[in-house]
Order: C-alpha cells, then structure tokens, then sequence
C-alpha cells in the first residue's frame, strides 16, 4: 500500500516521523527540534529562571561563552566561594527557585510595586528573618527585619534591572503544587513551617495544585507584564524532567508526577501558540523519553546524572547557539551506576531533610 501522490504527509519532515527521529538512534543522538525560530547571538543578554533543573541551564549558559546574565552579584565582600551558597550567581538574580508560573508572575509585580505580599517575613527556628518568597538563599536567615527588608528592596531593583535589560529569557517550568496565602493569594516556594521558616496556619494557608488553564493565564500574564517593559524580550519555556519528590495530593507520586509534567508541557503549548516571543525547549522530552535512563538518572530514579544534563545542553546550543551537532561525549559510553553529581539547591529537598531529622528525633 503506497499513499497517493497528493497526501500532504509526504511533505512531513524525518523529525516528524518517529521511524526516521527516534527508532534505533541512541539516545544521544535523539534531538526533537526541528528548525529554530530564533537564534541567540554572542553579544545578546541572556537569563534564566525556574526550578532546580534550571540551575543546569543557568551553569551550561554562564560556561558557553555566551552573555548569560548576571544582574546581582552581591557585596564585593562576600568571597567568590561563598556566593553561590548565598544564592548569588546561580540564576541572573538572587531569586532561588521559582517552581510555577504565578510565582514567576507575582515576582514581576512585588518587583513593579503591583503587588504586596501580606505576609512580608517568617521567623525560622534559630529565630533568623526569612524572605518567604525566596526561603533557602540565606542560609540561617536575616539577623534582623530591618536587614531582611533592605536585602529584598536591592533584590527587586536587581530583577527590574534583569527583565529591562534581558534579550533572551529561559524559564523551567517545575511544579503544579504549591502553597498559597489565604489572604491574598501569595504563592510561596515551599509550605510555611516546613523548615526553611514560618508557621502553618491553615487559617491562612492552603493548598493548591494548579491546572493546565490556571498554568496557561498566569504565563500568559508575565509575557504580556515583560513586553510593557522589554518589548525585544524572546522567551524559551521548558520543562523539567525532575520527579517530583514528595506530593500532597491523595495519590502515588508517580501519578502526581505524570500529572504535573502533563499539565505544565500543555501550557507550554499553549503559550507558544499564543505568543510570537515565546519558544519550547524540549528538556523534559529529551531526559525522559529518550530511553536511556540507566545514564539518565541516578537509582534514586530522580537525580538527573551528567549525561543527560550533557545531552539537554548540546540540543540546546545546536537549537539556539548555532552549534552544528551533538558532541560526542554526550553519546559516551557510562558506568552502570554513575557517580552522583552535585545536584542543584532544591527547596524540596532542604524540607525533606528537615522532615527526615523531625522524625529521627521523634524516634530516639
């Protein structure tokens, strides 16, 4: 059976059909981008943002060459080594991890004066100052409120700064779930009193795990907030392949997980199709469906290893930077059990080690 001549899937391209772009390539050679609508130049600023896979993103771009950029640098007094412990240079500002697109959208309006939280400071257990829109970037907290506020005040106008100035933006998207004031819907990174500072108050708190339409509005928003001010601005959304690492939902994490990352691809999707600036980068697809997760992830099944973050940044710079193929050392052979990397600071996991030491302690 042959098609006729005037079936329009005769003009599909290889990348389209899964027999020429997937099956019985290695999975390092698997790159599911067809031709760019954009190219990042050498003299263009680019920044980023997201949750703890971005921070791959973040190093890969500040290593390229590229101009990756860096708009709060922090005192000149804090040593090179300590800074990006301080949270200083591990995105294009001091913001930690953003995880959903409101908390991205709400960080454009605290930084614009559209928005003022209603709960400014948390206290955490040592008695420090907390941000809690960016819990975990001073380790032990602020000494004093006066402090915490000036910090967040230079904080905003740095990310002003960022977005005014920015060519290129990449932003991953990480979570659905999140934690929300009852009293004026302010997002946090992680549940009040979960370790990294406050109090929880189910008066005042809840949960929420938001939707693809909720997912979709919320970006939308911010790309339509970044054009007021950067009308030049091109945006890369992508996904990341991180699991997540625990869910509140009544359900299997890995259910929780599907339905998250479904959620989250779709109004990528979306957004792509509604705006002109936007662009996808098919982080999630290239880690979890390329078919080597023996290299891909450590057996925690969850921590991304080198060779997958290696494969994710080739495609990235052949995609936007130019670059002709996939290095080889991507499609490397690797051990069976690789060696575990250092992996990016993650809010989730900073509760979850609070949470493993609450209970230790409940069973001494």
């Amino acid at each position: 059976m042959s098609l006729h001549p005037s079936s329009p899937y005769l003009k599909v391209p290889a990348g389209a059909r899964w027999k020429d772009a997937v099956a019985g390539k290695p999975a390092a050679d698997i790159d599911p981008h067809l031709a760019p609508r954009m190219q990042i130049t050498p003299q263009q600023q680019v920044a980023s943002a997201g949750s703890c896979f971005a921070q791959r993103i973040a190093e890969a771009l500040q290593q390229s060459g590229y101009g990756y950029m860096v708009a709060e640098t922090g005192p000149g007094f804090i040593a090179e080594a300590d800074r990006k412990a301080l949270g200083y240079g591990v995105y294009s500002a001091r913001y930690g991890n953003i995880y959903t697109t409101l908390q991205l959208l709400q960080l454009f309006d605290r930084a614009y004066g559209r928005f003022e939280p209603a709960e400014p400071l948390w206290r955490n257990a040592e008695g420090g100052y907390v941000d809690p829109f960016r819990p975990s970037v001073q380790p032990g907290g602020y000494a004093s409120e006066s402090e915490c506020l000036w910090d967040r005040r230079e904080h905003l106008a740095a990310v002003r700064s960022m977005f005014e100035q920015l060519d290129v933006f990449v932003f991953t998207l990480g979570l659905t779930e999140s934690w929300l004031s009852n009293e004026d819907g302010a997002v946090f990174p992680v549940c009040p009193g979960s370790g990294l500072g406050g109090e929880f108050d189910p008066a005042r708190h809840g949960y929420h795990n938001f939707s693809v339409a909720e997912v979709s509005e919320h970006m939308s928003q911010f790309m339509t907030r970044l054009a007021e001010v950067n009308p030049r601005a091109q945006v890369i959304l992508t996904v990341s392949p991180v699991p997540l690492m625990a869910t509140f939902e009544e359900r299997h994490v890995l259910q929780a997980t599907t339905y998250s990352k479904a959620v989250l691809r779709v109004a990528c999707e979306e957004i792509v199709r509604k705006h002109a600036n936007a662009h996808y980068f098919a982080s999630y697809e290239i880690v979890t469906a390329s078919g080597d997760s023996n290299n891909y992830f450590a057996p925690d099944r969850r921590s991304v290893l080198p060779a997958a973050v290696e494969h994710v940044i080739a495609c990235f710079r052949r995609q936007y930077m130019g670059d002709a193929a996939i290095p080889a050392a991507a499609a490397a052979p690797r051990a069976a059990t690789p060696a575990l990397p250092d992996q990016p600071m993650c809010d989730e996991q900073l509760v979850m080690d609070a949470l493993a030491s609450h209970t230790a302690k409940g069973q001494a």
